[in-house]
């Protein structure tokens, strides 16, 4: 295993102790990460006792593996996570569950045959081509917080490969900014249920806005979806080839039923938060631990030069960068994008001689187990090199993108993605932070830089 002497990444250092309950309000209200505490990291269960919510957190791999892959159906969604994200999502795959969950799913799966690389390839390097434009039109030395364009490029890429439509700019900052705030009064509006604070007394506060922020998303979505979705039902469809025409076609095995307008934009909104926004946030990492560890990124360059050199990128390129690929993954390990998986006990009962009562919260939280000493070596240092012998790893221990049934079903498309943009990157620019920039760690939705990214690209020689 390498070893890196460079700066440690930055993640917010937890608490002494555990938070007074008073404190925990506060504090969480802006970022569950701020209200960690040192043994978060080492334990092997905990418990959060709040007045509208029993919380149990666990880290070991065998509960790990028990909540979510032996006894799924006894861990279903939180219904918690359903109501926050309900908004936006509506009742898509990733809040639903049992069997609707399991009819939602059967009939997505034709829909992601899409996303196989082969199919998907040219509109994802045809948004990644228009990404190396922009940056390469700001001259030999760019100073940016390159989170927005890692934001966009990866939106317009959902947006070309579900919908044949490319994402103008006009309309993504509008679908961000309201993202934004959604994640921001989601946050608070999560720790205002777990206090049992009056439900009347939420619309005093940001909760008009963010039920506004999610139709605002649903609303751009829907006037994509409306003409191709009317043109289906007058059997005047085009040739679309795109996973929406998919999810536009498909029937169910049993009952020969499509799915209707809302289902099908409950989807699509779910896509595009699970396409996207998790892809964006792990980008925007990795573009902050490659400027943090020049030799990696060197390493990385020489990489890119010995397998594509000048020419064009295609799909089998992709899978011969390895180095860039570990990369990505322990960025996904370092800062995943959803930093924990929350279910609930359908019924009483017991983990590690503690009772878990019926309804209680089981929270799986990879940002945890992700940097737990008794799993990783070197647990928040930045070490690509550690995923070359995966043997080596514990097992249940790495779950950016879940496991399970319920494993995340674009995970394949992310990873794709992932290393086309940065191979691109990485062939064009040196990438470095600009002077005293420390990113502020943020966990809400997805785990985030609040203070985005500011980098400095510098072109390199003959660019």
């Amino acid at each position: 295993m390498s070893s890196c002497p460079f700066h440690q990444p930055f993640f917010p250092p937890p608490l002494k102790n555990k938070a007074s309950l008073f404190f925990t309000f506060f504090k969480k209200r802006r970022s569950w990460l701020d209200g960690l505490y040192e043994r978060s990291y080492s334990m092997k269960m905990g418990r959060v006792k709040m007045p509208g919510l029993d919380l149990h957190v666990v880290n070991q791999p065998e509960l790990i593996h028990r909540v979510m892959v032996e006894e799924v159906k006894a861990f279903p969604k939180n219904q918690l996570l359903e109501h926050l994200l309900e908004p936006l999502l509506g009742e898509s795959i990733f809040t639903t569950n049992g069997e609707q969950w399991k009819k939602q799913r059967e009939m997505l799966n034709p829909s992601f045959e899409m996303t196989r690389i082969s199919h998907v390839f040219g509109l994802m390097n045809d948004a990644v081509k228009e990404l190396r434009v922009r940056l390469n039109g700001q001259g030999k030395e760019h100073h940016l917080d390159i989170d927005p364009e890692m934001t966009y490029v990866t939106a317009d890429i959902i947006f070309r490969t579900i919908l044949s439509s490319r994402l103008d700019r006009h309309a993504a900052i509008q679908i961000i900014e309201a993202f934004v705030m959604f994640q921001e009064e989601t946050a608070r509006t999560a720790m205002r249920t777990m206090f049992k604070i009056p439900r009347w007394l939420w619309f005093l506060s940001g909760e008009r806005k963010r039920i506004k922020a999610g139709n605002l998303v649903r609303d751009v979505l829907a006037d994509i979806i409306r003409p191709r979705y009317d043109a289906v039902t007058s059997h005047t469809m085009g040739e679309e080839k795109d996973i929406l025409a998919s999810l536009l076609l498909v029937v169910d095995a049993d009952t020969g039923a499509r799915f209707s307008f809302e289902e099908i934009l409950d989807q699509v909104a779910m896509l595009f938060l699970a396409g996207h926004e998790t892809s964006a946030s792990a980008l925007t990492w990795s573009m902050y631990l490659l400027a943090l560890y020049p030799e990696i990124q060197e390493r990385a360059y020489q990489e890119v030069m010995s397998i594509v050199g000048e020419g064009e990128f295609d799909p089998f390129h992709i899978k011969q960068m390895a180095l860039i690929t570990n990369i990505f993954k322990e960025t996904l390990r370092l800062y995943p994008p959803v930093g924990f998986f929350a279910r609930e006990s359908k019924d009483e009962t017991t983990m590690r001689d503690k009772t878990i009562v019926k309804g209680a919260s089981v929270v799986v939280a990879p940002w945890l187990i992700h940097r737990h000493p008794d799993f990783w070596d070197n647990p928040n240092g930045f070490d690509p090199d550690r995923f070359n012998d995966p043997s080596s790893m514990h097992k249940d221990t790495y779950l950016p993108f879940g496991m399970g049934p319920r494993i995340c079903i674009g995970a394949s498309f992310a990873m794709q993605e992932a290393v086309l943009i940065l191979a691109t990157i990485i062939r064009d620019f040196t990438i470095t932070l600009e002077d005293n920039f420390v990113p502020d760690v943020v966990g809400r939705l997805t785990v985030r830089s609040a203070n985005g990214m500011h980098i400095v690209l510098t072109q390199r020689e003959g660019r």
